[in-house]
């Protein structure tokens, strides 16, 4: 098998690479041991027609990174518009927040048809395409346009919200078409996968009988698998880091002092403004936890272009200023607010320095960075999960303390109570989570997608009788990176 995965953005490092959880840090360690190529954005864009649209190829462990430039005249369109302002607040149930043109559109369609021919490159008789997220859902299509017959399968890495929320998207039914051309569609839960259903029954009027569709593209399946991480690499990276200057200092600087960790790109489904509502509630329900406990929130800026982002940014800035400036005294400060990301490593650290862990989404896929908070624990001493239920991962880490996030009080009592949860109590919630954890790895994830994505396409050849026809010729011309990555991309 000749795996080629794709995503709007990779990584290259993750023990050194600032990486704030999400899609690249998931899967950079599994490209890296699969020999996969893995496919994405260079994070430049290009003006003109281009005749090589690859701007980098190289070795990344086993696997390989191939990077494209995208076009210039349709970026913006495709990324800040489209992807990010109409999918992203829909995917979150934000429909207020919902901006797009016509014109956003066409980009976006125009990206994902310019991603399919340069994928052509890739394939091989024995090519299995592997697409992530919501900034591709038409990619599948476009490939079958081009004659692709291999094996495509998609994962989602966001929710995806009730018919009636998606159906606020411009375009709606048309990409829901679109995604069928995929002969496995991933979620990270079973109440993604049945909103999806639910659209597809409803609003396409199509059959999804045991949670296969079909469609003119042939079967299409419908399946939940939930991402996990490497427990047992994050927890060597957690006693790793703990004599970096950055996690030492924070040790030095808490001075006896409990500290709670969140770490979170500033988006508005993150909810870091309820987040910091409910700390500031608790210092004021209970000022007796004045200068005992504090919050360390790292929030790595994210799409300042967008308007949303840039008002949320402006906000939380302020909030953190006027809770440090209600409660802070001389010499202790209850938030340190840090706008900038750290490496894997650090980040391990830096969650085991804590003895609470604040994951709290208004809305979200499944969140890795409750899963890596609790595999960083110590386990003599492990800290507390605080997660909202809202996350995907809390259908999996249930020992975990559960939060609404719109109920400020309810969160604020929580926070308070992990603080103060007991010795005995503390290993019996992590040692239950741990378990989930090592039941569900990010390796098992990735072979498990495979291993159905396979079956999955195997069946939907059988039930059409359909026959691969001759490849049809590469868009590009081909260009040699063997002294790079080796023969694979011949």
């Amino acid at each position: 098998m000749n795996l080629v995965v794709v995503s709007n953005r990779v990584s290259r490092a993750s023990a050194t690479e600032p990486m704030t959880g999400g899609l690249a840090a998931a899967l950079l360690p599994v490209v890296e041991k699969s020999g996969a190529i893995w496919v994405g954005s260079s994070g430049r864009v290009r003006e003109g027609a281009q005749k090589e649209p690859f701007a980098e190829i190289e070795s990344l462990g086993k696997g390989a990174l191939a990077l494209l430039d995208l076009p210039a005249a349709h970026y913006a369109g495709y990324y800040e518009g489209f992807a990010n302002s109409a999918l992203w607040p829909a995917l979150h149930s934000r429909t207020d927040l919902i901006r797009s043109s016509h014109d956003d559109y066409k980009s976006y369609r125009e990206v994902n048809s310019f991603m399919a021919r340069a994928l052509l490159r890739f394939r091989k008789p024995e090519t299995v395409f592997w697409i992530q997220d919501y900034h591709f859902l038409a990619l599948g299509a476009e490939l079958r346009e081009l004659g692709v017959t291999h094996p495509l399968g998609f994962f989602l890495h966001t929710p995806w919200p009730t018919r009636d929320i998606f159906g606020g998207v411009p375009h709606s039914r048309e990409l829901v078409e679109a995604m069928l051309a995929y002969d496995l569609i991933g979620f990270q839960t079973d109440d993604d996968r049945d909103n999806f259903l639910s659209f597809v029954e409803n609003d396409l009027g199509l059959d999804i009988a045991g949670g296969v569709v079909a469609s003119k593209f042939g079967m299409s399946r419908c399946a939940v698998f939930p991402i996990g991480i490497d427990p047992a690499k994050f927890a060597a990276h957690a006693a790793k880091a703990a004599s970096h200057p950055d996690v030492s200092r924070l040790r030095r600087s808490l001075n006896g002092e409990k500290l709670a960790i969140g770490v979170d790109r500033v988006d508005y489904s993150k909810g870091l403004i309820n987040r910091i509502e409910a700390f500031d509630r608790m210092l004021t329900l209970q000022p007796q936890l004045k200068r005992s406990v504090s919050l360390l929130q790292i929030a790595t800026l994210s799409r300042g272009a967008i308007e949303a982002y840039g008002d949320l940014q402006n906000q939380l800035a302020k909030l953190v200023s006027d809770v440090n400036g209600r409660h802070g005294e001389v010499d202790w400060t209850p938030i340190r607010y840090l706008n900038k990301g750290f490496s894997q490593t650090v980040l391990a650290g830096l969650y085991r320095t804590a003895q609470v862990g604040l994951v709290t989404p208004l809305h979200d896929g499944m969140n890795l960075v409750a899963k890596e908070y609790v595999a960083a624990q110590n386990p003599v001493d492990p800290g507390v999960l605080v997660l909202s239920k809202f996350a995907g991962a809390a259908n999996e880490l249930d020992t975990a303390l559960m939060v609404n996030p719109h109920d400020i009080d309810g969160m604020a009592r929580t926070i308070a109570t992990a603080f103060s949860m007991p010795l005995v109590e503390r290993r019996m919630r992590w040692e239950a989570m741990m378990t989930k954890l090592r039941a569900g790895t990010i390796q098992d994830w990735f072979s498990d997608f495979v291993d159905a994505l396979q079956n999955a396409h195997a069946a939907s050849a059988k039930a059409s009788g359909d026959l691969a026809p001759e490849d049809p010729p590469v868009v590009w011309p081909a260009r040699s990176f063997s002294s790079i990555v080796g023969n694979r991309f011949h």
